[in-house]
């Protein structure tokens, strides 16, 4: 508490020159807990389930994994090399598109930047190459007009950038003029909310650029829009301290995190954030990989933008694995799945233990018969494609919410349903 009267002071005292983004200290036992988490993660070596995002954070972290870590990296380079290659021949590699193109290739790179690998051989070269063509896909994919959207999303896109400026490749004026113009025109709005993630991600591959002076015809437009970023992120915050939402937050305050600024109240509003995070984590919250792999950095006080010069001889606390709880017996609850979008709606009533999640609600309905449903897998988990054998079209997907109208902020495999609540999945356009 005295740290946060002391920060609140400093804010205060130093606001009309510049404000810094700077959160109060995190217990290092619930900073440890969350290394803990992604343990198991590192365990899972599958092409399915391996995801570069966990190494970038435990990089940015002030813990390592010792010789897992090492594994792990090892693993997701044999992955990557594996898919470069079968990228230019015959066989069929089908499995590794996902890999070699938007936010999967990108953090890979970002991974190999953790590891303070430079990029001066042909296999980087390619892979360099790879996501430039990404880029310039989704640049025609929006058009010259700017009237069509990308084949993925701006968060893509800007993650895209990001990576490439890490590593100090320049793209043309083309490409980052399109993210550009999305900051510009609000593109990151969806069904009235700003998407925080999007536009954080915007905020850092633009301050990157912005660092190295690439695209210097463009600097003003770059400047401008970084600002436009942080003032969106900051309008954004709710009472309760978080950004867009608790999950939003870590990556909001990267962005804040990488440039001071006046006048605009940026001290108290990472304070304010900063004091929601403890309060989340204190409430056992964020366990999903790709969430704590952005979080781990700002409990460092580090951002994505720490990976243009890595300190990889940074003193980091060797992590051990948690002591597992007993197991315990648990109650029964009853939780109720409905459907109204589509053509014969859906509602049944299920009783599962607590502490199942909406993944194992949906499994227990499906083998039950009567339900049917699809998911793809991602690196924040798998999300749903189908239900009741409906597919999600261009630009729809298939929205969680807890009845009547309140969006769920994880996935199937991540939320827990509570004893009574009604889950409904909803059919929406973005």
């Amino acid at each position: 508490m005295e740290l946060l009267k002391a920060l609140l002071l400093l804010s205060g005292v130093f606001g009309a020159l510049a404000e810094f983004c700077v959160i109060p200290r995190i217990d290092s036992q619930l900073v440890e807990k969350l290394g803990q988490r992604l343990l198991p993660w590192m365990d899972r070596l599958s092409s399915e389930q391996l995801n570069p995002s966990i190494f970038v954070g435990l990089r940015l972290s002030s813990m390592q994994a010792g010789t897992k870590e090492d594994l792990y990296l090892h693993s997701l380079k044999i992955h990557y090399q594996q898919c470069l290659l079968r990228s230019t021949s015959s066989d069929d590699n089908s499995s590794c598109q996902p890999k070699l193109s938007g936010g999967s290739l990108a953090l890979y790179l970002l991974a190999l930047r953790a590891n303070c690998e430079f990029f001066g051989s042909r296999k980087g070269d390619r892979l360099i190459s790879q996501l430039k063509w990404f880029l310039e896909d989704e640049k025609k994919a929006i058009g010259h007009n700017h009237e069509g959207h990308p084949n993925t999303n701006y968060y893509q896109y800007g993650l895209s950038i990001l990576a490439l400026c890490v590593h100090q490749k320049r793209l043309h004026d083309s490409v980052v003029g399109k993210l550009l113009y999305a900051v510009e025109h609000d593109y990151f709005t969806y069904q009235g909310h700003v998407s925080v993630d999007t536009e954080a991600m915007a905020g850092l591959a633009l301050t990157c650029l912005e660092r190295f002076n690439f695209n210097s015809d463009l600097r003003p437009r770059i400047t401008m829009a970084i600002e436009t970023v942080r003032e969106k992120i900051l309008k954004a915050q709710a009472p309760e301290g978080y950004f867009g939402n608790i999950y939003s937050t870590p990556l909001a305050l990267q962005m804040l995190m990488t440039s001071p600024a006046s006048g605009v109240g940026l001290g108290t509003a990472c304070i304010k954030a900063g004091t929601s995070l403890l309060l989340s984590l204190q409430d056992g919250a964020f366990q999903n990989p790709l969430m704590i792999s952005q979080l781990l950095p700002i409990l460092n006080h580090k951002t994505y933008l720490d990976l243009i010069f890595p300190d990889c001889q940074a003193s980091r606390v060797m992590l051990v694995p948690a002591v597992e709880d007993p197991v315990h017996i648990s109650e029964v609850i009853s939780v109720t799945l409905k459907v109204a979008s589509a053509l014969s709606p859906y509602e049944q009533t299920f009783f599962v233990f607590a502490g199942s999640s909406l993944e194992d609600v949906l499994k227990l309905a499906q083998d039950g018969g009567g339900f049917t449903y699809g998911t793809q897998a991602s690196l924040s988990g798998p999300y749903l494609t189908s239900v009741l054998g409906k597919d999600a079209g261009d630009r729809e997907y298939w929205q969680l919410l807890r009845a009547p109208d309140t969006p769920l902020l994880q996935g199937i495999a991540d939320y827990k349903p509570q004893d009574g609540e009604t889950i409904e999945l909803r059919l929406v356009r973005w």
